[in-house]
């Protein structure tokens, strides 16, 4: 997840590699790998980029570790990574490895940056319409196959069976969801570092896809927009919206945001 945390962020260089990350590498013969932190979700879970001829080499695969409890599962995001694979730009499945609440998750490196590295956040311009063109690029899929569902009841109802809480999250919305706008297959966790750039700024592809799944469309974009004050500075937010197609809808926006902080 990309919501801003106290956890979330660049981990340090010495950022120690999970033993069971490093059991599954050595059973994959990637035992010598250099590895990189390069990424701590706010779940505590950690992302190694993996060079396997040392320091000086290309980056060819990114290394994910949940621990207990981390957030989404890494078996749902090979799931939809295997599903979405040929049909929409993001990583391929190298292999996923469970082993009791331990997962890793091991994908192909795409040659591209995310759109909040110090590059593309000193160009916020080029950054948001790469994130508008990708988003709408993944909108425009036709959902009806897609076997993943990110609807607002399924959302409260998974809420209200992994939280923990007394009250329903229901209880935390204002009102019913807004009329139904246009169903698509949504990225689920549409914050702006899950967007990768190629070198010329355009949209490459998108990461971190355990939530996909098929829901109204302003999942996404009440998410994705709220994200790029945490992620950019001196930007201008007409130009994400120009880039995707849209004019934004108030009321729409702020239902969709209220229910990620209930969910």
């Amino acid at each position: 997840m990309s919501l801003p945390s106290a956890l979330a962020g660049t981990p340090s260089a010495e950022t120690p590699v999970p033993a069971f990350l490093q059991r599954s590498l050595q059973a994959l013969g990637l035992g010598a790998a250099q590895l990189r932190p390069v990424w701590r979700n706010g779940a505590g879970g950690l992302t190694f980029s993996v060079a396997s001829g040392g320091a000086a080499a290309p980056i060819e695969l990114y290394a994910k570790w949940n621990p207990d409890g981390a957030g989404e599962s890494l078996t749902q995001e090979a799931e939809r990574l295997r599903w979405i694979h040929g049909r929409h730009p993001a990583p391929a499945v190298v292999d996923l490895i469970v082993e009791g609440p331990e997962e890793v998750l091991l994908t192909r490196a795409l040659p591209g940056e995310s759109a909040v590295s110090p590059r593309w956040k000193a160009d916020p311009d080029l950054a948001l319409r790469a994130l508008g063109n990708g988003l709408r690029r993944l909108h425009d899929l036709e959902p009806q196959d897609c076997p993943f569902d990110w609807g607002v009841e399924h959302r409260l109802r998974a809420a209200e069976r992994t939280s923990g809480r007394t009250s329903s999250p229901a209880a935390q919305l204002p009102e019913d969801a807004p009329s139904l706008d246009r169903l698509v297959l949504c990225q689920g966790d549409p914050c702006a570092p899950n967007t990768l750039l190629a070198a010329d700024g355009s949209f490459l592809a998108h990461v971190d896809l355990a939530r996909l799944g098929v829901a109204d469309r302003w999942a996404d974009l009440a998410v994705m927009s709220m994200s790029l004050a945490w992620n950019f500075s001196g930007y201008d937010e007409a130009v994400f919206w120009d880039a995707y197609g849209i004019e934004p809808e108030a009321h729409r926006i702020d239902y969709y945001r209220r229910l990620w902080d209930a969910t």
